[in-house]
């Protein structure tokens, strides 16, 4: 069933829009500037396989798109969104509220990168999967953005993975799994900061149109395995004439998984 964000106050409509995913079944508030809620985030939850009764914890949450996401598709799921932007964190928690997910999702306003006594004062133990949309655009490679908050979301050093993998080694149980989102040109340094942590890694690539190179990967890694790699065919975006293709639309919409997450 479609939803939608409840009427916001006078004061928080210019900063502030509601917007819906997944067909309208989810409805998230976000700011009308600095970095809004793409594809990435709902591609992440698509790719992300989780059962009833597990923990899961989405680092880089945002106003909570992809953990909201998994939630919703996953019942008896308990997420914990981290974020470091206060002002995300507000949104993050109405998000939570205004889709009926308080009972097993909450907010937590913590960096990535706070030390394991911080992570266990706000409550975060052991998960059974992490998945994280970080920023990605290497900031001596990419013009990074003016706007604060979009530059906070999307420019990080290149070598800042290996530190965000290790955080995800560490919250995660033996065997715990992590999904993440990365440009489909830095692949060699995302098999790299898993390599020596995980195995059974997956890899998708997301094409913008067909012919196209890849534009982003999904990696799914399974922590402690000695599996080898697979390398699965490319998901397509948009056909030849920019519209979207029956399996994006199917994905986008919520009516269909990733094969990462089968």
């Amino acid at each position: 069933m479609a939803t939608s964000c409840a009427p916001m106050p006078a004061e928080a409509r210019d900063p502030v829009t509601c917007d819906t995913v997944l067909g309208g079944r989810l409805a998230l508030r976000q700011p009308r500037d600095g970095h809004r809620v793409g594809h990435d985030a709902i591609l992440l939850a698509a790719a992300t396989d989780a059962a009833t009764g597990q923990r899961a914890v989405d680092l880089f949450a945002g106003v909570g798109a992809a953990g909201l996401a998994l939630a919703s598709r996953v019942p008896g799921l308990e997420v914990v969104l981290v974020e470091v932007d206060a002002e995300l964190v507000t949104l993050a928690r109405d998000n939570i509220a205004a889709n009926d997910l308080s009972d097993r999702v909450r907010a937590v306003a913590l960096d990535v990168e706070a030390s394991p006594r911080e992570f266990a004062a706000a409550g975060i133990a052991a998960a059974d999967r992490v998945l994280m949309n970080p920023p990605f655009n290497d900031q001596l490679r990419q013009r990074a953005s003016p706007h604060a908050a979009r530059r906070l979301a999307h420019v990080a050093p290149r070598e800042r993975l290996s530190a965000w993998v290790g955080i995800a080694v560490r919250l995660l149980e033996p065997k715990g799994v992590l999904t993440f989102i990365w440009r489909g040109d830095g692949l060699a340094e995302a098999l790299a900061a898993l390599d020596g942590h995980f195995g059974a890694v997956t890899v998708l690539p997301v094409h913008p149109r067909p012919g196209a190179a890849a534009i982003r990967v999904l990696l799914r890694a399974v922590k402690s395995s000695r599996a080898p790699l697979r390398l699965l065919p490319g998901f397509v975006l948009n056909d030849d004439a920019g519209r979207p293709t029956a399996a994006a639309e199917a994905v986008l919409r919520g009516r269909a998984i990733l094969p990462l997450a089968e």
